[in-house]
C-alpha cells in the first residue's frame, strides 16, 4: 500500500511555521491535486485565507488544547477527512518525542520534519529554553532560519544546529524571504597547509568543520589533543580521541571523535589524554552509518589534560 506521508512543522510561536506552510501550498510542493489535511496546534499572526484552502484543496483542523491532540484523534481526523497528504504545524512548546512515540494512523508515515525559527531571537529561547529548542532540532531534516540581517552570525547558528543534529540541511532567509548563501564558514585555521595544528580551544570547530566538509581535510595531517575512548566493539587497531561536549545542559554531554587507527591502540588506556599526529582519509564505516573520517597515527604521545577539556557550543 502507498504510504500517506505526514510533514510535521515545528518552532515556537511567531517563527515562521504558518507563512511556511503557505508558501509551500502556493508552490504545489506538498499538495498537487491530491486531498491534504492541515492540523494546526497553535494559533499564530497569519492565517491562511480560506480561498486558498479551497482552491488547493486542503482540509483544516485547529487544535485548542494539547489534550485534545492523542492517537485516537488522528484515527478520527484519517476516517473522516480520508487525506492523500497530512501537514501537521506542531506546537513548539510541546514535546517533539512526544508524538514521535504516537502510534500513527495506518499507513501514516512520517516523510519529513521542518523546523522553523527566527534567527534574531534564537540565542535568546538557547538562553532560556534550550531543552525545547534542541529537542525539535535534534530530529529536524531541515532548520530554516528566516529574518537574518547583517547582524545575524550564520556560523553560530550553524555550530548549535550541527553539534546537534549532523545532517539537518540548514537554509537562511532574510528579512524579505530571500535565500542567503551563508558561504564558506571562516575557520581559525589554515587549511590549505599540509599539516593542520587544531588547538584546544578549536577541536569543537575542527570536529563540526570535518564531519560536514570532511573533503577539507582528506590526505592531509592534523594534530589534535583528545580524550582516548576505547570499546569492546572496536577492532583491536582502532580507538577514538575525543572531547566532551555540552549540546544543551549539564544532563546533555556527548562524546565527539572520530575513529583512529594505530597498531598502538590496544596500549592506550580510556579516559588518558593524547596527542594524535594523524592521516585523514575518508571511509565507510559501520559506527558512522555511512562514510566520515578516520585518522590514520603517524604519531600518538602523552599529553596533559586542557585546562577546559569540555567542549562548548555558544
Amino acid at each position: 500500500m502507498v504510504p500517506i506521508p505526514v510533514y510535521l512543522i515545528t518552532g515556537f510561536l511567531e517563527s515562521g511555521k504558518t507563512s511556511f506552510i503557505e508558501q509551500v501550498i502556493l508552490e504545489g510542493n506538498f499538495v498537487e491535486d491530491e486531498k491534504t489535511l492541515l492540523i494546526l496546534t497553535e494559533e499564530g499572526e497569519v492565517e491562511i485565507e480560506d480561498e486558498l484552502l479551497d482552491q488547493y484543496n486542503v482540509d483544516l483542523i485547529v487544535i485548542e488544547d494539547k489534550s485534545e491532540f492523542t492517537e485516537d484523534f488522528l484515527k478520527k481526523c484519517r476516517r473522516e477527512h480520508r487525506p492523500q497528504q497530512v501537514i501537521i504545524e506542531y506546537n513548539g512548546m510541546w514535546p517533539v518525542s512526544e508524538f514521535l512515540n504516537m502510534k500513527l494512523p495506518y499507513r501514516w508515515e512520517i516523510f519529513q520534519i521542518v523546523s522553523t525559527v527566527d534567527a534574531s531571537t534564537f540565542q535568546l529561547y538557547m538562553n532560556n529554553m534550550r531543552s525545547l529548542m534542541s529537542e525539535f532540532l535534534s530530529c529536524t531534516g531541515m532548520a530554516i532560519f528566516n529574518r537574518c540581517d547583517e547582524n545575524t552570525d550564520i556560523s553560530y547558528l550553524i555550530r548549535n544546529v550541527k553539534v546537534l543534529n549532523s545532517k539537518a540541511e540548514l537554509i537562511f532567509e532574510d528579512v524579505d524571504g530571500e535565500i542567503l548563501d551563508p558561504g564558506e564558514d571562516i575557520l581559525p585555521y589554515d587549511v590549505s597547509q599540509p599539516v593542520i595544528e587544531i588547538s584546544d580551544d578549536n577541536y569543537g570547530i575542527w570536529y563540526l568543520d570535518a564531519l560536514d566538509h570532511g573533503e577539507r581535510y582528506e590526505g592531509k595531517e592534523v594534530v589534535i589533543k583528545g580524550m582516548v575512548f576505547r570499546s569492546k566493539n572496536f577492532e583491536d587497531d582502532y580507538f577514538v580521541p575525543g572531547r566532551m561536549a555540552m549540546t544543551c545542559c549539564a544532563d546533555d554531554i556527548t562524546f565527539l571523535g572520530f575513529l583512529c587507527k594505530s597498531n598502538f591502540a590496544s596500549r592506550l588506556k580510556n579516559k588518558q589524554w593524547v596527542k594524535v599526529t594523524a592521516e585523514v582519509r575518508l571511509e565507510y564505516k559501520e559506527e558512522y552509518h555511512g562514510v566520515g573520517p578516520v585518522l590514520y597515527a603517524k604519531r600518538i604521545e602523552k599529553a596533559q589534560k586542557p585546562e577546559e577539556p569540555m567542549v562548548y557550543f555558544n
